[in-house]
């Protein structure tokens, strides 16, 4: 009975041993962004972990983020409490967060130190997933996948508006070919950051769900309280964005087919973007293409030119060309 007994608990010893090193362990750059705690408690909470998840456990967190966007840094202190509760350690730098984890979720709010952290990433050989903007600007998101290629590093980059159900399933032609689209949210700007990378990239990204890459020209009309911007693609259709700057901030907009109006999605489903991300970290295949988020950053940037110059349509082509060597030369900084 004696000798059982032990074998018994050698072998729940084992097995245990054994759980604890199957553990894929995340880091978390940045504590500024209620996203943090949200994605935390949806990969470390024992009662509300997703299904799936159970290999993974974010194990560690630097705090920032933004040292210099009140708006960000001032819920730091909260943030760093709330993901504390489900485990997580709270360090003092990247480098040392690198050194515990298998994977990182750059979540830093403030899209002009991405390029910065995410480099010491890619140096690092970790796979990521950077938060929105993925980048600041244009030339930073081009220096970021340039810094990626050279270090041979995995990446990705999304809103989770991408990924309301309505959304995915006209994109994947539930309604038929996409004949056009109009997709509004909200898109307080941030003086840090070009027009729409902060806030008004939500509602780009569901447009370009649906659409896809391809956007050629850029139209955009400005009031003091929205922004209208038209692209025109590269087969004709046109999508537009609405950018609401003041009002209760809402997401929705609609795909237009041949069978009627369609509505997109208006909930923001941080399930089915960690979802994304686990199964990237899994695979090593990014969910969204480099391409796509180019896309997107490109008619934001091409917006702010059209806008400089009076609401004139500007070629996405030109805009792309005229960052491109200013982001090469920005990422050869960090190689």
């Amino acid at each position: 009975m004696k000798n059982k007994l032990i074998s018994t608990l050698l072998a729940t010893l084992f097995l245990c041993a054994g759980t604890m090193a199957q553990v894929k362990k995340i880091g978390i750059i940045g504590l500024d962004t209620s996203h943090s705690p949200a994605f935390t408690k949806l990969i470390n909470s024992k009662s509300e972990k997703l299904p799936g998840f159970e290999s993974y456990q974010i194990v560690a967190a630097y705090p920032y983020g933004s040292k210099t966007i009140k708006a960000s840094y001032e819920r730091i202190p909260r943030f760093t409490k709330e993901v504390e509760k489900y485990g997580v350690k709270v360090v003092d730098s990247i480098d040392e967060l690198i050194a515990m984890s298998d994977y990182i979720l750059l979540e830093s709010n403030d899209g002009t130190i991405h390029l910065e952290q995410a480099a010491k990433v890619f140096k690092a050989g970790k796979p990521v997933f950077i938060d929105k903007p993925i980048g600041a600007s244009l030339q930073d998101a081009i220096a970021i996948f340039e810094l990626a290629r050279h270090y041979k590093a995995k990446c990705f980059s999304s809103s989770s508006l991408r990924y309301t159900p309505e959304t995915q399933a006209l994109a994947a032609g539930s309604a038929g070919k996409i004949l056009g689209a109009d997709s509004f949210g909200p898109s307080k700007p941030e003086p840090s950051h070009p027009d729409f990378s902060w806030y008004g990239i939500h509602a780009i990204e569901a447009l370009f769900t649906v659409m896809g890459p391809g956007c050629v020209e850029v139209t955009r009309t400005s009031a003091p309280e929205t922004d209208i911007v038209v692209g025109r693609w590269e087969d004709g259709r046109l999508g537009t964005f609405r950018g609401n700057i003041s009002g209760k901030p809402t997401y929705g907009g609609f795909a237009f087919t041949a069978t009627g109006a369609h509505p997109l999605g208006s909930k923001v489903p941080y399930d089915a973007l960690v979802k994304q991300i686990i199964k990237f970290f899994d695979t090593g295949i990014a969910p969204v293409s480099e391409k796509e988020t180019l896309a997107i950053f490109t008619f934001m940037e091409a917006s702010n030119v059209s806008k400089a110059k009076g609401g004139v349509p500007v070629s996405t082509e030109e805009v792309f060309k005229a960052n491109y060597k200013k982001a090469m030369k920005a990422a050869e900084k960090y190689k």
